[in-house]
């Protein structure tokens, strides 16, 4: 006797039934599912969850992305400064003065002109106000990030910090 001529004993397999192809034989008509009714029907909707409202219902959609690295400055420009009339400007001078508020990160920017040395100590500033500064016999220090290495701390879920 060799594998290819194994069979199983006679009647030990029956043909599957075939329902739903007409009233002949059984399973005709209804197709043994009874009737009208979830179970009688031939599809459920995907995700359906026997009419509780579905999960994708259920949850929030956000809109859009928060960056919980976001780094936001106090934006003050050279104009600002030559108006301000101080030999030294740092954050404290520019709250004093109501320009920015208490713990922002000010950082400098390039509109309008400097016609007189002035010392900048700021947590940023851009390279046309640097260019301007110095070039009017100023200094620019930045003063260290309140955070550390340029990024504040991730605070939890990005989700969760709106």
């Amino acid at each position: 006797m060799k594998l290819h001529d194994l069979r199983p004993p006679a009647g030990a397999h029956r043909a599957r039934r075939r329902v739903g192809r007409g009233i002949a034989g059984k399973g005709g008509k209804t197709a043994g599912r009874g009737t009208k009714g979830q179970g009688a029907r031939d599809t459920i909707p995907l995700g359906f969850e026997g009419g509780q409202l579905p999960l994708a219902q259920r949850i929030p959609k956000l809109k859009g992305f928060r960056n919980p690295f976001r780094v936001s400055y106090a934006a003050v420009n050279l104009d600002t400064l030559e108006a301000l009339g101080a030999d030294t400007v740092d954050p404290q001078v520019l709250r004093e003065a109501g320009l920015v508020r208490k713990g922002a990160l000010v950082k400098v920017l390039g509109r309008g002109e400097l016609h007189r040395a002035v010392t900048v100590k700021v947590h940023a500033v851009s390279a046309s106000a640097r260019a301007a500064v110095e070039g009017a016999g100023g200094s620019v220090e930045l003063l260290p990030m309140p955070f550390g290495h340029g990024r504040p701390p991730a605070r939890g879920n990005a989700l969760t910090n709106r």
